[in-house]
């Protein structure tokens, strides 16, 4: 089993909301990406490279509501919550490798589908975001070459992802337990501190942060 980095996910009460932060803080537009009927949920998307992309994600009010909690911790979202660099995604060529450790952290792979495309990805039960987001869900892709290499390049490029967490031990467990590399890099907070992430992008106009 390895991972690498896939995708950033930011969490927003609506689309627009959440592609107006992206902007404002990237000076880049967001195209469209789609639905995901089983999660009731949509999002649009940023290339971030030929296999690295960045997504904000809502809640899809004409959905209905699916009959387990959503991903990403977004049952628990309030609607008038500011958007968020709220967790991370690692691709994975054989997600069923996990050991028992891991799915019980990350959750079980589970089908899911937006418009053409197919994958399996890890959801816990409840839906929570992993170790609050310091630790990646998994993604393993049904199909080559990877959807960012059709999304519109805007000249945006993730240079480095930094998880600050009061426990870095235990999430760099995790990544070495599923044999992650890539430019993901740990820190230490306070043990009574919120974890974050802090994405540095580059883009036309210059390096940029995306956090919270």
């Amino acid at each position: 089993m390895k991972t690498t980095l896939d995708h950033l996910a930011i969490i927003a009460p609506n689309l627009d909301t959440g592609c107006a932060f992206v902007t404002r803080h990237l000076g880049v537009d967001l195209q469209p990406g789609g639905a995901h009927p089983r999660m009731g949920t949509h999002n649009r998307l940023l290339r971030l490279g030929p296999d690295i992309y960045l997504e904000v994600i809502a809640i899809d009010p004409t959905a209905n509501h699916p009959n387990r909690p959503r991903w990403f911790g977004m049952d628990d979202l309030p609607l008038d919550a500011p958007p968020r660099l709220a967790t991370w995604v690692a691709r994975t060529d054989d997600i069923q490798a996990m050991n028992e450790t891991c799915r019980n952290l990350l959750g079980d792979p589970e089908p899911m589908t937006r418009g053409t495309l197919s994958w399996q990805i890890t959801i816990p039960a409840d839906g929570r975001l992993p170790l609050n987001g310091s630790a990646p869900t998994l993604i393993q892709w049904a199909q080559t070459p990877h959807p960012a290499s059709a999304m519109v390049d805007q000249g945006c490029s993730l240079v480095a992802l930094d998880a600050f967490d009061p426990d870095p031990e235990k999430v760099q467990a995790l990544l070495t337990a599923i044999n992650f590399s890539g430019p993901v890099h740990l820190h230490a907070l306070e043990a009574t501190a919120n974890p974050y992430l802090l994405a540095h992008i580059q883009t036309p106009t210059g390096l940029k942060t995306l956090s919270l």
